[in-house]
């Protein structure tokens, strides 16, 4: 089933390309089904390259879904146009009397500040304690999960000695879990960030359950036990070549930077990388939708 976004999106024209069934609100709106309502809270800087990503996954399901992006009025994004912004994002005070069946929010490259100095850590502090009544489950990806343990759950963030950057192995706790149904006892997934959480912590939380862990033994997949929160430490949405993109850059501005680990064919940065964790990325987006999303949600919010 299709993914019903705005018609004029950039993003559309290449998904149709790469056969994922979109479908613009216009003929959205003339068939009788219940589909589901998906926000996506995106703070990534490049939104077009984030949408893409995520959309290429939700729409690879039975599901139909509609799907609404937010933006955060207290920030003003250098990378995305305004007319971007201003055709196909809304703001929190638009949706807040809305319910949704999922929320998508995403990481954002500001992992070394404190929360509380982000600038729109206010208005993202409302915004998830809106989620708890408004919103069936809510998948927080890297700094989003980190963001969400922290406002939820007490968990704070720490600084890494190095930066975690590459593909790592990861292995699953509990593989019966309806969120990993299909995935290998091992599978890899990308990671990008300069902070991680304590294991420990997760462990021991009585909300928490920690479903997966990488070959480092860092929390990967976390769940809250009522199932309403899912937290993803890495990016298993990103392209073959998000983290090649991200070497070459800060290589450019001469950053110390190392080449990401087990990514490159041979470690030469020369050579093009390949996806070795995509079916997991699908497997992932659509048991979410399934288990947590579609099978959890009233068909009428009331």
């Amino acid at each position: 089933m299709p993914i019903n976004i705005p018609r004029e999106l950039p993003a559309g024209e290449i998904l149709k390309r790469e056969k994922i069934f979109v479908m613009d609100e216009d003929r959205a709106r003339t068939q009788d089904i219940r589909p589901l309502n998906i926000l996506i809270l995106n703070l990534m800087p490049e939104k077009e390259k984030t949408e893409l990503q995520l959309l290429r996954l939700l729409g690879n399901t039975p599901i139909q879904v509609n799907i609404t992006f937010l933006r955060m009025a207290t920030h003003q994004s250098k990378n995305a146009s305004k007319y971007h912004l201003d055709n196909f994002y809304t703001t929190f005070e638009m949706v807040k009397e809305q319910r949704f069946d999922g929320m998508i929010i995403t990481g954002a490259p500001i992992e070394l500040l404190e929360f509380e100095e982000v600038n729109y850590w206010d208005e993202l502090s409302k915004i998830m304690d809106w989620t708890k009544d408004n919103v069936t489950s809510v998948m927080h990806i890297c700094w989003g999960a980190q963001a969400a343990l922290y406002h939820h759950y007490g968990i704070d963030k720490h600084a890494l000695s190095k930066k975690c950057f590459g593909i790592f192995k990861h292995t699953l706790a509990d593989p019966k879990e309806d969120l990993v149904r299909g995935f290998d006892e091992e599978f890899l997934a990308p990671h990008s960030r300069h902070t991680g959480v304590s294991k420990e912590a997760i462990i021991n939380h009585p909300e928490l359950f920690l479903l997966s862990k990488n070959e480092e033994d860092a929390p990967f997949i976390i769940m809250s036990k009522d199932k309403k929160h899912i937290m993803i430490t890495g990016h298993l949405e990103y392209d073959a070549t998000t983290l090649a993109d991200e070497y070459h850059r800060d290589v450019a501005k001469k950053l110390d930077i190392d080449v990401p680990k087990n990514y490159f064919p041979n470690d030469d940065p020369n050579k093009k990388p390949l996806n070795t964790w995509r079916s997991h990325a699908h497997l992932l987006f659509s048991n979410w939708l399934n288990y947590y999303v579609y099978q959890q949600t009233p068909y009428v919010w009331k």
